[in-house]
Parts: structure tokens; sequence; C-alpha cells
């Protein structure tokens, strides 16, 4: 790894999200960094130390915004309204597009895109995939659909911009205890009693059969960003933490017994549930879930000499504690509670309406 000594100037785009907070905490500690953030809604703080500019990516002009910036890291994301994929679509492809077209009209050094774990092509079983894994995703979910649409643009974008740095990186799941309501919101909807969170509530629980994932703490997620926007680097990197979270890790981490629950019947009662606006994450989403590979995170930690604070176990622990505690931030998307509550989540559509 080479890092660069000159001074930075990063514009983060969607900087107030899971994500952009921790991506903007990492880069604060960083003397050397001038942060720009760009979101939709005001945050209540950032810290004196960030400029902060209004900005919807699909209409608002990105070229001025990105104007004397080396760096440009797009974490602008829609997850709802997931009964109207053309708003997603619209948001996360073309908004996207027009952040990778700004970044290099204003002349932009280095391009930083949050692509996703949901990229890849379903895996093969527990054995790690590298980053050279087939980026085809599940077409059966918008989520995975527009993160792997965005690498073809990107496939492209790098053929017909030699001078940039293109950075994407892989990300598993990413769990800090701040956006935890957030993420409650987005896939599990607003009828979860926090308490139910609580492992001792829980001697036992459904758990589909073969379920398998990794998990990371955003916040390191944040450590690899900073290091992906500080060293002469390009390409995708897979960031994960270990150990991958299977059954036996669920029922240590809840000690409560699982019980296997085949997919099929998961799937089905998820289906009708969000059919019927109970519940916002899609059937394919889980489908998608069911079939990630196990990534190998070994570029991560040899080229960008990143290793993970919190192991994978942690992180999720650290998701349950803010999902009883109801813990949120000082940015409208990690906000808890929103205004209106529970009340304002079936008032705008469960899964309809962002």
């Amino acid at each position: 790894m080479s890092a660069s000594g000159d001074d930075r100037r990063v514009a983060i785009v969607g900087a107030t999200g899971n994500l952009g907070t921790s991506v903007v905490a990492a880069l604060r500690e960083d003397p050397d960094v001038e942060i720009t953030a760009l979101s939709r809604r005001e945050p209540s703080a950032l810290g004196a130390d960030v400029d902060w500019s209004s900005t919807d990516i699909c209409q608002d002009d990105l070229v001025g915004r990105f104007a004397s910036t080396d760096t440009v890291v797009n974490l602008a994301w829609l997850f709802q309204p997931t009964h109207d994929p053309v708003t997603t679509w619209r948001n996360n492809v073309l908004g996207s597009i027009r952040v990778f077209e700004a970044a290099a009209a204003a002349g932009v050094r280095k391009l930083v895109h949050a692509s996703s774990i949901a990229a890849y092509s379903p895996g093969r079983g527990r054995q790690p995939v590298n980053e050279s894994w087939p980026t085809h995703g599940w077409p059966n979910a918008a989520y995975s659909r527009e993160k792997v649409y965005l690498e073809r643009y990107l496939d492209s974008f790098e053929r017909r911009y030699p001078d940039i740095e293109v950075v994407r990186m892989r990300t598993a799941f990413c769990f800090k205890p701040e956006s935890a309501e957030e993420q409650r919101r987005l896939f599990i909807g607003p009828f979860l009693p926090n308490r139910l969170a609580r492992p001792e509530l829980l001697p036992a629980f459904p758990l589909p059969a073969g379920l398998r994932f990794q998990a990371v703490h955003s916040d390191d997620v944040g450590q690899a960003y900073r290091l992906a926007v500080r060293s002469e680097v390009a390409g995708a990197f897979n960031v994960a933490a270990d150990p991958v979270i299977d059954a036996s890790e669920l029922a240590e981490l809840l000690d409560a017994r699982p019980i296997p629950v085949p997919p099929w019947l998961v799937r089905g009662a998820l289906s009708a549930a969000w059919h019927l606006h109970l519940v916002p994450a899609s059937p394919g989403l889980f489908e998608t879930f069911m079939r990630l590979p196990v990534m190998d995170t070994s570029r991560a930690r040899t080229e960008l000499g990143w290793t993970p604070v919190h192991d994978s176990t942690s992180a999720v622990a650290g998701f349950l504690r803010g999902l009883r505690s109801a813990t949120g931030d000082d940015t409208p998307p990690l906000r808890s509670p929103i205004p209106g509550g529970r009340v304002q989540e079936l008032r705008t559509g469960v899964g309809q309406r962002p």
C-alpha cells in the first residue's frame, strides 16, 4: 500500500446513513482530508469540520459540487419502496450514473463506489470467493439487479476514463447500534416489538435451513473506505469480518436453540407478508440472501492494510442492543424514533414509500 501524502478533498454522497456516518467519522480522523457531505436531508450535526450540501443526485448540479474535489465516495441508496422498483432504479442506478459522470466531468482523481456482496453470483457453499467471482447477482431482487447494473456500468466507465482510480467496495451486512432502528424500518417493519430482541425471551427461534452470512461493523467498513481513499489503489475489495454467521453462531449469540425451517416455507411466508404490506423486505431479497457467497477478504487486508476491530458476532450483537434500546443518531435516516413513530411507518405504507 502506498498512501498519498497530499491533502485530499473528499465529497461523500449519501453521508448521513448507516455507512455514510461511519465513513465521515473515519475520514475525520485524518487531518489531511477535507470533507464535503452531500445528502437530501440536513443532519443535526456532522461536525464543524464537515461541510454539508443539500443534494438530490437525481436532479441537482453535481459537477459544481464536485469542483476542486479529489475523491468522490458514492454511498447514496434507497432500499425502499420495494413495491415501486421504478423509484429505486431511478435513484440508485440513474442517480449513481449521474454521480459517476459528474465526477469525471469535474476531473476527480478517484471514485469510490459502494457495491455489495449482493452483486455476486450465487456462491459455492463455504468455499470463499475472491473479487474475480462473477457479478451477475440474483435477478429476482431489485437490490441485486441494481448493484449488478452499476458494476457493468463501471466496467465501461473505467475504459472511458482510465486516469480515474475506480474502487468498488463489496461489503457484507453492515451493523452498528446506531443504525438498528433504521434497519428495522427498512427490512423488518413496524410490527416487531423491540423487546422481542432480548435473547432471554427466545428459548428457540426458527431459522431457514442452510442459512449463513457474513457481517461486519459499520465503523470497520468506514475505516476500509478511509484506507481506500488514502491509498493508491483501484479495483474491487471484499469487506467482511470473521467468523461466518451460521446456525451455531446465532444459537450462541442468542443463547437459544435454532429450529431449522425449509427455505421455501420461509420464502412463502415472507412473500405473503410482503404482498400484504406487513414487512418491507421483498421475497426476492430473501432469495438473494440465501444464495450469497462467502467472500475472501485477503485483498482488503493485504493491499489496504485493513483489519477489523470487531468480529462479526459482536457486530450482530451490537445491532441487537441497538434494536432493544431503539438507539439512533443525529441524522435523518438514523433518527429514532422518526416523527410520527410506527404510526407514520404504517401510514406511508410498509415497503410502499421511502
